[in-house]
């Protein structure tokens, strides 16, 4: 996935000895830098930090100029690229909301619900008065659990409001036979993002740690309790939580899809966990009962099972009390939001809140996105701008082809299998031709955090109904107007919205070629398209079934060859002591060095390229390189690069410039790398796969 790390969501070409290159006297050690001032109407040009020599840092050469005029606002977590692009898309939701809540539509229509989601969302006086009120009903519930099986069924009634406690689950396409829709169970139930801030030792972590223990407390001390019981029931639960955490699997030991593949019968779950009454479950959340289930973590439930039977029922009921606050606070008064970003901000660094309007379009996003972009693309996504992108997509397929073909360490066999699986990659670009229904959501002006609610039963629903139906492989995970992207090995698919192609302040037609391939056609398209055949893709055929189509010898040595990609990114220390999880973002980084060579590939047979004119001052091979670098042009504060670096698989925005285009001849060659210099890899060093 394409992410802001985030964006968020969520594969190289190899030789063990890369062509040789001629070394010739760096230009930028023998010439005076790049003159921003000479060409100051370019973007790319005014980006440069002339101060800084491509060969030594090139991430900071292309975007230094502008982080170094542009700091994080004091609401942001990072700032960059992403968020500008945002900034842009936010503004113009915004006049959508506005106009649809000052517009009276009949009931159901997309207009009248995101009208007066936002009108609910923005009634701060309103939300202020109800304080949690609008609780009382789950936090009565809650009380009321007498058992486990009360337990489970209140459980089951907060999964589908959104707060998922206990374990997380989904129903999506079985990996053995994508035809097929499963009913998957994962680990899951923790307050904190993910197992390592339980037992993390280093400083950020543990500042993450301290403060969710103390906000466990102030969400007891606002329900009532006085601050020694309150201090001991977040204990509690936060003890509870770092067992459920002991038993959950490492970041990196979830990407590998075959021991995370456990299709297990109703029978064998039952005696995996016999505290939960999988039958009953079922019922709680509508669903008939089922045959098969697919474990992801087994041994979570073990530990799960062990502590519905141990743990005590008023420790439960404070667990559920604290994750629905959890869950629920963004959509509630100002004194609960406060409380929740104090323990957020430890996480993300920033210092103070967004504004509301921002707030309340991500809110929008989640509960009805694609409805949004009905409207968004209406305006602002031109039939031209799909075609130039279908297109390019086209192009990257040819490259790929054309790479997989002249491959001197894959079999003719294994070769075929690959071609095949690329010829039936489908891609989906701008938006659906099928929309969502939304009609059957009920939206309205009363409280906020209940249409939030209504949204996650609304989805949720969906989800459990896609159970006994054929896989519907037209619909879209994201909305047409998210700047993101993804690859989904199930469908064997690239899906492309319209807001990753935006670039701030400019139209598409006015983007040259070089620009263009670089941003749009490495980072996002060929980055998606390899992701078929990165660490976990490959593992899927062209059918999108999880199955092993590589003769041995061929997996044997793209594992050895990713395997220099894992040390390369294992050595990149962003903050403080905390490493690159080389491991867990293999998949990203193997997509981003083939994204990287695709595109150029598919550039290097443009008219553009041939006709080497520069723009900018900039030859076309050095516009493409920034081009791809202005992609990850983001500053990140130091409490979420800490965060970044345990919960996901990509790395950040530095390393993932600097790490692969030190494996690319062709850049050595535009910025006149050589030898002794900082960004310069001996061909032994360099990575290349695909």
């Amino acid at each position: 996935m394409r992410t802001l790390s985030l964006l968020t969501i969520t594969t190289l070409l190899f030789s063990t000895s890369g062509p040789v290159l001629q070394e010739k006297p760096s230009p930028f050690n023998t010439i005076q830098p790049h003159d921003t001032t000479a060409h100051p109407s370019d973007f790319l040009a005014r980006n440069i930090d002339a101060r800084t020599s491509p060969a030594t840092d090139f991430f900071m050469y292309a975007n230094g100029g502008w982080i170094r005029r542009t700091p994080v606002p004091a609401a942001e977590s990072s700032w960059g690229i992403g968020q500008l692009v945002q900034e842009d898309i936010y503004f113009r939701l915004r006049k959508i909301s506005e106009t649809a809540a000052a517009t009276k539509a009949p009931a159901g229509a997309v207009s009248q619900q995101i009208g007066d989601l936002w009108y609910s969302g923005m009634d701060s006086a309103s939300i202020n008065r109800l304080g949690l009120s609008p609780l009382k009903e789950d936090l009565r519930r809650i009380e009321n659990i007498h058992s486990i099986p009360d337990l489970l069924r209140v459980s089951a009634v907060l999964h589908k409001k959104g707060v998922e406690v206990l374990f997380a689950e989904n129903v999506s396409q079985d990996d053995m036979n994508s035809e097929k829709m499963a009913y998957h169970l994962e680990q899951g139930g923790l307050g904190m993002p993910n197992r390592d801030y339980y037992f993390n030792t280093a400083q950020k972590t543990t500042q993450v740690r301290n403060a969710y223990r103390y906000y466990l407390s102030a969400i007891f001390r606002q329900l009532g309790s006085d601050s020694a019981i309150a201090h001991r029931r977040a204990n509690a639960v936060f003890q509870l939580e770092t067992r459920l955490a002991k038993a959950s699997r490492k970041l990196e030991d979830l990407r590998d899809p075959i021991k995370n593949y456990n299709k297990i019968t109703r029978a064998s779950l039952q005696q995996l966990s016999p505290s939960i009454d999988w039958d009953e479950w079922l019922k709680n959340i509508n669903v008939s009962p089922l045959d098969s289930f697919i474990v992801r973590q087994p041994e979570f439930y073990t530990a799960l099972n062990t502590e519905l039977a141990m743990t005590s029922l008023s420790d439960w009921k404070s667990y559920l009390q604290a994750h629905l606050l959890l869950s629920s606070a963004p959509f509630l008064d100002q004194k609960t939001y406060a409380s929740y970003f104090q323990y957020r901000k430890t996480l993300t660094g920033a210092s103070i809140p967004r504004p509301r309007w921002k707030r309340v379009l991500d809110a929008e996003e989640s509960a009805m996105g694609e409805a949004l972009g009905q409207l968004f693309v209406k305006e602002y996504f031109s039939e031209k701008a799909k075609q130039r992108y279908s297109d390019l997509v086209e192009a990257i397929r040819s490259a790929y082809k054309q790479r997989i073909e002249n491959l001197a360490w894959m079999s003719d066999s294994t070769k075929q299998k690959a071609l095949d699986k690329l010829a039936h990659i489908t891609k989906k670009v701008g938006y659906p031709d099928k929309w969502k229904d939304f009609s059957a959501l009920k939206i309205d002006r009363g409280p906020y955090v209940l249409n939030m609610q209504r949204a996650s039963e609304w989805w949720y629903n969906k989800m459990t109904s896609k159970l006994g139906r054929p896989v519907d492989r037209t619909e879209w995970d994201m909305s047409p107007q998210t700047y993101n992207a993804y690859y989904n090995p199930s469908n064997n698919e690239i899906v492309l919205p319209a807001g990753i192609f935006i670039v701030p302040g400019k139209k598409d037609e006015d983007l040259d070629d070089a620009f263009v391939y670089g941003y749009a056609a490495a980072s996002t398209i060929g980055h998606e398209i390899t992701h078929g055949f990165d660490d976990e893709g490959r593992q899927f055929d062209e059918q999108g079934n999880l199955h092993n189509w590589w003769q041995p010898a061929d997996e044997a040595q793209f594992k050895q060859r990713a395997a220099r990609i894992i040390r390369q990114f294992s050595e990149f220390s962003p903050v403080d002591t905390l490493h690159v999880n080389g491991d867990a973002t293999q998949g990203e980084n193997i997509a981003d060095l083939g994204g990287l060579l695709l595109g150029l590939d598919a550039f290097r047979r443009t008219a553009a390229y041939a006709k080497g004119e520069k723009i900018g001052g900039l030859t076309p091979l050095q516009r493409y390189f920034l081009g791809y670098a202005y992609s990850w042009m983001y500053q990140d504060r130091k409490e979420v690069l800490a965060t970044r670096l345990l919960t996901d698989v990509h790395a950040p925005a530095r390393e993932r410039v600097n790490g692969p285009v030190v494996n690319i001849p062709e850049f050595y060659e535009a910025f006149g790398v050589k030898a002794g210099d900082k960004m310069y890899r001996a061909d032994s060093l360099r990575v290349s796969i695909w």
